[in-house]
């Protein structure tokens, strides 16, 4: 039966009783791990958030009704212990930071009992994932995932120290607001009062931190909750948090020096980095031409080589057909790959059909100089010689070429670099190579809307010498926006803001607002824009990335207590469900039931 505290403290955690307490009494809290009877006396490791620590049980230090109570100690009993440290009697265990010591009990009280939980509460668990979500509260319980929830909390704190330190004020948004439709899909919130009228859960907190800009607030941070309603990936949920700022009167190098800074305290803190300042600065443009990708990862090399030059005379069919309609041929070099099996050439085939290769094209450099190839049969030997010089291939390499429209090429080159990365095992997770992209373009063009969107979002600022294209080539217009990247994954990004009216209302009027459209939906921020707005920007961060990186999970969900599942569905709670019909009269609401 369960006993209760009765005026009982608990005198330190697990990890915290040293060999500096040796002699002395304690008591210790925590859930039993493990529990060895082995005649006369019992061995419990007892587990707290802290960790692990030896608990020996004997009757004639304990007492026989102690001891009867340590008999019937199971995996996952809650357990109070009073005890006195002494020196380890076997060996020391050198994987425990309390290895050398161990508490022999005077008295214990047994909290709570527990069931034979559904899976072992252990580091590295190989329980699956979905059965570990639906019993999260025990999964939680796991020293690894433990760890990873303190430093998320040390993160959090260190960021608000930090940004403190530098000026910046912490201000919270609302998170009932104005749904707006750029982006992605809004969590839709149904007002009561208002019937038929709904607010919207934040994606960001974009418009509230620049109008705190114009209420001169000057330097704004906040921890924010945001929601956005979107397929999920590994790197995704449909709930986050950000590290968001904002500051006034500063430039592109204002803000990203001060975020350099504020990496530079987290890496060395969280993961003993010294992280190298300045960061590796590259334009969206190189970032695309040698890595096909806005977030690359610079762990490793075969960066892409546009060869459609040395190509444009070949009567390659497939090089010909992309050079005559307005692509692009390039290729990487996998070092020292020459001797794959055709077998595995044709995998990754099959892995760039689907991000839309029709195929790859592919050369192999023999050791005695001589090729191997699906196309050597339709280029002479000279244009060989020079398709693989400006490879910088030497023998022994694999060469991997696409051939088709531009944003074919870096889609298909771009990920095939990072499976070969993969399969070749290049991406050392402690291995952390930091870098800013920045001018992105200003808008992209949606073949689905048949217009351009904002790249970002609509408030982002355009580098003052394109702006004279935004009617002539909009897509030619660079955007002041720029993202912090760390091993191909995006930690971040942000903008310098539109600040001007004019600016702002062309803006719109080329995503295609009318002035009616723009003001009833951001009408509270263009009528601030009417009564002094400094120049401002900011910044903001994925926290449940930076720590995902900073831990080497593979996935968000081992760093967010709670996490959804792909479908955005919690397993454990079973939310979403439905709710009950006088909650819904009362907002006015009708689930309408889909035909079948």
């Amino acid at each position: 039966m369960a006993e209760s505290m009765l005026g009982l403290k608990r005198s330190h955690r697990c990890t915290e009783v040293t060999t500096a307490n040796e002699g002395s009494e304690v008591t210790v809290m925590g859930w039993v791990q493990k529990s060895r009877n082995k005649g006369g006396i019992i061995f419990v490791d007892l587990r707290d958030r802290s960790g692990l620590l030896q608990i020996i049980f004997e009757e004639s230090n304990c007492g026989e009704e102690n001891f009867h109570k340590a008999e019937k100690l199971r995996s996952e009993f809650v357990i109070a212990v009073t005890g006195v440290v002494e020196n380890r009697s076997g060996g020391v265990n050198e994987n425990l930071a309390t290895g050398s010591i161990e508490v022999r009990a005077k008295s214990i009280r047994i909290l709570s009992e527990s069931e034979t939980p559904p899976f072992p509460i252990e580091e590295n668990s190989k329980t699956k994932e979905e059965l570990r979500l639906k019993y999260r509260y025990l999964d939680l319980r796991r020293p690894d995932i433990q760890k990873n929830i303190k430093i998320r909390s040390k993160v959090a704190t260190l960021t608000r120290a930090f940004l403190a330190e530098e000026g910046f004020l912490e201000i919270e948004t609302p998170t009932l607001i104005k749904s707006t439709p750029e982006g992605a899909r809004d969590y839709l919130v149904p007002s009561r009062v208002h019937k038929g009228a709904f607010y919207a859960l934040p994606q960001s907190p974009q418009l509230f931190k620049q109008l705190l800009m114009c209420s001169g607030y000057d330097r704004y941070f906040q921890l924010a909750r945001c929601y956005r309603d979107e397929d999920l990936r590994a790197d995704r949920q449909p709930e986050f948090t950000q590290i968001d700022m904002e500051l006034s009167f500063v430039d592109v190098d204002d803000v990203l020096n001060v975020n350099e800074k504020l990496l530079k305290k987290l890496f060395k803190e969280i993961c003993n980095f010294d992280l190298p300042l300045p960061i590796t600065r590259m334009t969206w443009r190189e970032a695309m031409d040698r890595f096909g990708s806005d977030k690359p990862d610079l762990r490793f090399g075969m960066e892409l080589k546009d060869v459609s030059e040395v190509v444009k005379d070949s009567e390659f069919a497939v090089f010909k057909g992309a050079l005559s309609n307005g692509g692009t041929v390039r290729g990487i070099n996998a070092v020292g790959q020459g001797t794959m099996p055709r077998k595995k050439i044709d995998a990754l085939v099959e892995y760039a059909k689907g991000f839309g290769a029709k195929g790859l094209a592919y050369l192999a450099v023999n050791e005695d100089g001589t090729f191997k190839s699906s196309f050597a049969k339709f280029m002479t030997e000279e244009e060989l010689k020079a398709l693989t010089k400006a490879m910088d291939a030497k023998p022994g390499d694999l060469l991997l070429f696409a051939a088709d429209r531009n944003k074919v090429v870096f889609d298909v080159l771009g990920n095939l670099r990072l499976e070969l990365a993969r399969q070749l095992d290049l991406l050392k997770k402690d291995d952390f190579k930091f870098l800013w992209v920045t001018e992105f373009p200003l808008l992209e063009y949606s073949e689905e809307q048949g217009r351009f969107t904002a790249m970002h979002h609509p408030f982002t600022m355009p580098m003052e010498e394109d702006w004279h294209l935004i009617d002539t080539d909009p897509g030619a217009v660079r955007a002041k926006a720029y993202d912090i990247v760390l091993n191909g994954t995006e930690l971040g990004g942000g903008s310098v803001r539109i600040h001007q009216s004019d600016i702002q209302s062309k803006m719109l009027e080329v995503l295609g607002f009318t002035k009616e459209q723009a003001q009833e939906q951001f009408g509270f921020l263009l009528d601030a824009f009417k009564f002094g707005v400094p120049p401002h920007a900011g910044l903001a961060y994925g926290l449940d990335r930076v720590i995902m990186l900073m831990v080497g999970a593979d996935s968000i969900r081992d760093v967010i207590a709670f996490p959804k599942v792909k479908d955005a569905s919690c397993l454990m709670s079973e939310a979403p469900t439905a709710v009950d019909h006088k909650q819904l009269d009362e907002l006015g609401i009708e689930i309408s039931q889909e035909e079948s």
